[in-house]
């Protein structure tokens, strides 16, 4: 997202209706509309290695993986955003104003960085999505070395912060399972 002088200022009645008739998805904060950018190759086989560790650890429980097609609204940054993946746990809380499925209660959100993502990424998206209460951990995935981040909000209301690198692995404590960077990046011509 740029923040170049605003043009025209939308609402997100607009935003909606544009969305149901667009081939791009776009992002919708504050007023402005983002068309999103097409992933490389390496960054989808880096989300759907992170997507089928977390669907292997759901088990018996009552949640779902999502792709990148499903939207989230963050209400505290009227944010409407198509995370790289997202786990949701019990119904999907929708988001009335949306006219297509745009979930309120995500558990685990995903986010693979690319040259053009990087500072959103792990900059305000992660200030916005610490703002919902369902969120228990914000994984990002880095599209420049192995390196994956785990922001966690804790028992105690906080949130922190855990990075692996190469030869490591983060826990996931909401679903005790665990990241090992390499199996991520088995495949991967990031070194």
């Amino acid at each position: 997202m740029s923040l170049a002088r605003r043009l025209h200022r939308y609402t997100y009645a607009e935003y909606a209706a544009l969305e149901q008739s667009s081939p791009t998805k776009h992002e919708f904060l504050d007023g402005e509309i983002y068309a999103m950018a097409g992933g490389s190759e390496e960054h989808s086989a880096l989300a759907a290695e992170v997507l089928r560790v977390l669907g292997n650890a759901v088990g018996g429980r009552p949640c779902r993986v999502h792709t990148s097609d499903l939207r989230i609204y963050v209400e505290a940054a009227g944010l409407a955003t198509f995370p790289d993946g997202s786990l949701i746990c019990g119904p999907l809380e929708q988001h009335a104003p949306s006219p297509v499925a745009t979930a309120l209660n995500p558990s685990v959100l995903l986010e693979v960085t690319s040259p053009s993502s990087e500072e959103l990424d792990t900059g305000d998206k992660q200030v916005f999505y610490q703002t919902i209460p369902s969120l228990r951990e914000s994984i990002i995935v880095s599209h420049r070395e192995r390196r994956i981040t785990v922001h966690q909000h804790d028992a105690d209301g906080r949130w922190t912060t855990r990075v692996a690198i190469a030869g490591g692995r983060v826990t996931l404590p909401s679903l005790g399972a665990d990241l090992v960077v390499d199996e991520i990046y088995r495949a991967s011509a990031i070194r």
